[in-house]
């Protein structure tokens, strides 16, 4: 399990988590996403897909700004590498 991968998406995760211009429920499943990754007391493999399931939820988001769109399909094709 690459902890690097885990770090890069930890810190996408805080970036979206502290941007305004992202609607609160979307920075509220950043956050929850950001703290399940870091649950190091749970296998690697049922947190990247844990945190891929709910991420890919709120990626269909009609009110989410491009740009966190963005980051959010950045951070799923980190993590299905890590799942896979």
């Amino acid at each position: 399990m690459s902890k690097d991968a885990f770090n890069r998406v930890s810190d996408i995760l805080k970036h979206i988590t502290e941007d305004t211009s992202v609607p609160r429920n979307i920075r509220r499943a950043a956050e929850e996403s950001n703290e399940i990754l870091n649950n190091e007391g749970e296998d690697s493999t049922v947190r990247a897909s844990t945190v891929i399931s709910i991420l890919d939820e709120i990626s269909n988001d009609p009110n989410i700004p491009i740009h966190a769109r963005t980051l959010i399909w950045e951070i799923l094709s980190e993590l299905e590498s890590i799942r896979n």
